[in-house]
């Protein structure tokens, strides 16, 4: 990997967290300057992400050893890919589960005090979802 292309790829992360802050902040005060931000820093992350990606596959590979095969290097890539797309996927999801079951939770206890017990049950299972992701990842990253 290039200079120039480390130094683009951590341009675009800075630029990606600067910038849509100087739009939020410095711009005028209108409600436009939300979806300016918001456009702004996901045109910087998959910006970002288009470089990264270009790094990944555009080079030759890396070999660490001597007499790895490429497709023992692709099976690993693919575990870690595997793993994290477990963790983050399932964590997407466990924080979708807990918004929606912690404000239900929240009105419930509002007018019943005695249905905390069972709402906080019912918070702590979509927490649970994100463990069983991480667990996951784990038993992946124990077989590579």
């Amino acid at each position: 990997m290039t200079l120039t292309v480390k130094l683009l790829l951590i341009a675009a992360l800075v630029l990606g967290i600067i910038v849509p802050f100087g739009y939020y902040l410095i711009g005028e005060k209108t409600k436009k300057r939300y979806k300016r931000a918001i456009v702004t820093n996901a045109f910087f992350y998959f910006g970002a992400f288009a470089v990264a990606a270009i790094m990944m596959f555009g080079g030759a590979p890396v070999e660490a050893a001597e007499g790895v095969s490429e497709a023992a290097s692709n099976s690993v890539g693919f575990g870690y890919l595997a793993a994290a797309l477990s963790t983050g996927l399932s964590c997407v999801g466990g924080g979708i589960a807990v918004a929606s079951a912690a404000s239900a939770a929240l009105g419930a206890i509002s007018e019943d005090s005695s249905a905390l017990g069972k709402s906080l049950i019912f918070v702590g299972l979509a927490e649970g979802v994100c463990l069983y992701g991480l667990i996951i990842s784990f038993m992946i990253l124990g077989k590579l």
